[in-house]
């Protein structure tokens, strides 16, 4: 630790010279002891093994040996082999192209790092590429630098550094050379310390390279990028639930048809090709595709609601979150400090909107007056630059009415005397009509404490400002005759008027507080983890709803003293983590998931970024956010609003009840199928010999078309208005769960019967009649099916007609099945005969008994639901 240690120690320790720097002879000594400034790099995946690892997903495994074996068994049947392998391919496909930005984590690391720093060597000043800088090197600092590697700061003068990417701390800090006699200090109070890619905003400075490249704060998160592992999501586990379930089914259906059929005396060979052959129709080839498409789907929308997801399985997943663990600077606060509140002499303390009286507005002129900070007008937008306090107060008067150049003629403004971090203070001097007059800001006690005029209320004042964890500023002036010849602040800081004080802080974001309300109400739990100091944490908490009576806020010290299991038995009563590191985020994150829940984070800075790559689903800051955070986040929220996290909570939680019902509408179809089959195998035990009801043509129009269009549209399903009423799923929970798996049983019986029993009819006619009833009644069965599924309420509920997408599939279904029966040749390919008015009304009315069977069981249901 650097931080504990005197600078002579320190220099003394890095064998260098505070002065002249490390010898020119030492530096290839040292790099080759000590390392490059420079970051690792994880080995990536070529294009070619990430298009191969898409077929690692077990469904689309079931497919491949499906095919290929039904190529083996019977090499004239290859147009089935071939459609199915065209649908594995195209899935595959669209699997790299939404995942092929990857991990972009330390390539935007490596991009953070200064692309040059001016260093002491042999007591010269050169300036060299950052990454050729070693331990021990003297490097000078100024405002508008980005620190080039972990350092300690030598000398200061008036030195601050923006470190919020790192630390999450919303103001610059004052930087000091002193000792700080602490263990165990965390990173955001090592005053006597600069960290990589932090940036000078105000004053210069001197520090020694205490470490390099991966050894710094930065290269340990980037360390922690490397180690961390991706855990597959609750979509992909139950989507490979229902592969196990498809092939366990698949391989039953061969063992048993095989032996029906053999039974039956068929011989061996046509026995196995029928069996493999509907084995093959009865694997759901259209439910990868569909469900790839609609989590596509629901990625377009999300981006239009200001969400890029930038993994398909992601939008799935933070629709089952159970925990959002959100960084508070920029994410539910605006990250810029603001005046809220302001006291005067006459006035006392008031709630300040950008309106006040002529003293309030006196005094902010004083302050605005007091500042180096700017307000600038380009394009028609408003640009502050400066230090993130002077800036509140200049947008403050300008609130008020007064830009900083209307004031005073900025011409007038004469000498000053410069902030000091040990007096608190800060003088500016100008020539008025009435003579010359010393503005001063700072620290309150200091500046009441100087004044001949300090009311009694004014301690009390910013005690209570304080107290709500306001940063606290004072205001006071003194008239001269003329500018001192010699400026002592002891004395030009002395005998003055004290004006009033302002109380600021980074507020809020409006919408935050309706978001976590509305999260509450779907049983989602809102964790504030922030590198803030714990009284800031804990106010911005409570006005927000986090933090609730009973509940804790606890710093990173107190989290590093917890072990695991106090952690684990406390961490349901903790909503604040203030003052941490990124090892802390990831270890928060940890525990929740060890508890079962779905975790979803966010952030916007570096120290988010390991955080945010642990958790199931990480949500990086658009605008605020650093391209580490980016990369390593599955999801982008491009208006940083807090908000639109539950938004995107709503949408995932629709698009995994849609694809629920893909699957019940596809399993049913495909289990229809294979009942009917079944039934007429075992029928044909009985010496009713009914030979092959449906070719595994049929099956594959029905699995790839007529079934496919009504899925689609079923994805697409509006999200119900009362889904954030609902409480989010177990993430064990099992994808059959709720009665699903029975649901789907009997609703495939029900089309295997209705099936069967049209092929029955038709067969006593001609066989080939009997398969044209019997895929006529299929394909039309699942059709209207579909509307049953939409929605657990009646057909004929106010609902019907909002999704036109599967009327449409109905249309056009209907019409693809008029066109292969009765136009001639295509009718011919697919064996089919052309049915009279009759035979078709009797394939109608079976496809049509779905609706009344399902409407029958709803009633009773919903009666029973009810009572």
């Amino acid at each position: 630790m650097f931080y504990n240690r005197t600078k002579k120690q320190v220099v003394e320790e890095l064998q260098s010279n505070d002065q002249k720097g490390l010898h020119l002879s030492e530096i290839e000594t040292i790099r080759s002891k000590c390392g490059s400034n420079e970051l690792k790099e994880e080995k990536k995946q070529s294009i070619f093994v990430k298009f191969l690892l898409q077929f690692t997903d077990p469904l689309i495994i079931v497919l491949i040996v499906a095919a290929i074996v039904s190529i083996v068994v019977d090499p004239h049947e290859w147009i089935d082999s071939l459609i199915i392998l065209i649908v594995v391919v195209f899935n595959a496909i669209l699997g790299v192209a939404q995942e092929n930005s990857a991990e972009k984590s330390l390539e935007a690391l490596k991009k953070m790092s200064a692309p040059n720093t001016k260093v002491i060597r042999d007591g010269e000043r050169f300036t060299i590429p950052s990454r050729e800088l070693v331990v021990g090197d003297v490097v000078i600092l100024e405002a508008g630098d980005l620190v080039p590697s972990d350092g300690r700061i030598l000398e200061s003068y008036n030195l601050q550094i923006d470190e919020s990417a790192l630390t999450g701390e919303s103001v610059p800090v004052n930087k000091i050379s002193d000792i700080i006699e602490l263990d165990n200090c965390p990173l955001g109070d090592q005053k006597n310390m600069a960290f990589s890619s932090t940036v000078v905003t105000y004053g210069r400075g001197k520090m020694i390279i205490t470490t390099v490249g991966m050894e710094n704060e930065v290269g340990k998160i980037a360390s922690m990028l490397m180690s961390s592992e991706k855990e597959t999501t609750p979509l992909q586990n139950k989507l490979a639930q229902i592969s196990k379930v498809i092939g366990v089914m698949c391989l039953g259906i061969c063992v048993i048809v095989f032996g029906l059929e053999w039974m039956s005396g068929l011989s061996v060979l046509d026995s196995f090709k029928t069996s493999v052959a509907l084995a093959v129709a009865a694997i759901p080839e259209g439910l990868a595709t569909v469900v790839t498409i609609v989590l596509a789907i629901g990625v377009t929308k999300m981006v239009k609601n200001n969400a890029i997801v930038r993994k398909l399985p992601a939008v799935e997943t933070l629709g089952s979150a159970s925990v959002v663990c959100s960084d508070k600077t920029g994410t539910l606060t605006q990250n810029k400090m603001t005046v809220v509140k302001t006291y005067t002499v006459k006035n006392g303390t008031e709630d300040f909107n950008g309106e006040g009286n002529s003293d309030v507005r006196e005094m902010m002129k004083c302050f605005t007056l007091c500042s180096d900070a700017e307000m600038k007008f380009e394009n028609g937008e408003t640009k502050l630059l400066g230090d993130p306090t002077e800036t509140a107060l200049i947008e403050a008067s300008f609130k008020m009415g007064d830009k900083k150049e209307d004031l005073y003629d900025l011409a007038r403004r004469g000498d000053e005397i410069a902030f000091d971090s040990s007096r608190k203070l800060m003088t500016v001097f100008y020539n008025t009509d009435e003579g010359v007059i010393s503005i001063t800001k700072g620290a309150p006690d200091v500046i009441m404490s100087r004044c001949i005029n300090t009311p009694s209320d004014a301690s009390d004042a910013n005690e209570q400002m304080a107290n709500q964890a306001l940063r606290v500023l004072a205001v006071a002036f003194r008239r001269w005759k003329e500018v001192p010849v010699l400026l002592d602040a002891k004395e030009v800081e002395s005998q003055m008027t004290f004006v009033g004080l302002v109380g600021m802080i980074d507020p809020p974001r409006p919408e935050a507080k309706l978001a976590i309300e509305e999260a509450k109400q779907g049983g989602i739990r809102t964790i504030m983890i922030t590198g803030d100091h714990v009284t800031t944490a804990k106010a911005i908490a409570k006005d927000l709803g986090i933090l609730l009576d009973g509940q804790k806020a606890i710093t990173g010290t107190d989290l590093s003293n917890m072990t695991d299991e106090e952690l684990l038995k406390d961490l349901e009563n903790i909503s604040v983590y203030a003052r941490v590191a990124p090892e802390h985020k990831v270890r928060i994150v940890s525990m929740w998931q060890s508890k079962g829940h779905v975790v979803a984070m966010t952030g916007d800075g570096v120290n988010d970024s390991p955080a945010l790559k642990k958790a199931d689903i990480g949500c990086a800051m658009g605008i605020t956010g650093t391209d580490v955070s980016k990369g390593a986040a599955d999801m982008i929220l491009t208006d940083d609003n807090f908000a639109t996290i539950i938004h995107a909570v709503r949408e995932g939680r629709g698009i995994y009840n849609n694809i629920k019902k893909d699957v019940q509408f596809l399993l049913s179809s495909n289990i229809g199928e294979v009942i009917t089959i079944f039934g007429a195998s075992v029928i044909s035990l009985f010496g009713i010999n009914l030979g092959v009801p449906l070719l595994p043509v049929h099956l594959l129009w029905v699995n790839l078309i007529t079934d496919t269009l009504p899925a689609f549209a079923l994805g697409l399903e509006p999200v119900d208005k009362d889904i954030m009423k609902e409480k989010p799923r177990p993430k064990n929970e099992s994808f059959f769960a709720h009665g699903l798996g029975f649901t789907i049983a009997w609703q495939g019986l029900m089309v295997g019967i209705l099936t069967l029993t049209a092929y029955i009819i038709g067969n006593n006619i001609t066989h080939e009649i009997g398969m044209t009833m019997a895929f006529m009644t299929l394909s039309l069965s699942q059709l209207f099916h579909a509307f049953n599924i939409k929605s657990t309420h009646s057909i004929f509920h106010r609902t019907i007609f909002n999704n036109k997408y599967l009327w449409g599939a109905l249309l056009v279904g209907m019409a693809l099945q008029m066109i292969v029966m009765y136009v001639p040749g295509i009718n011919g390919i697919f064996s089919l005969e052309p049915l009279n008015a009759q035979l078709f009304m009797i394939s109608l009315g079976l496809a049509l008994c779905p609706i009344v069977i399902v409407e029958i069981v709803k009633l009773f249901k919903n009666h029973i639901l009810k009572k």
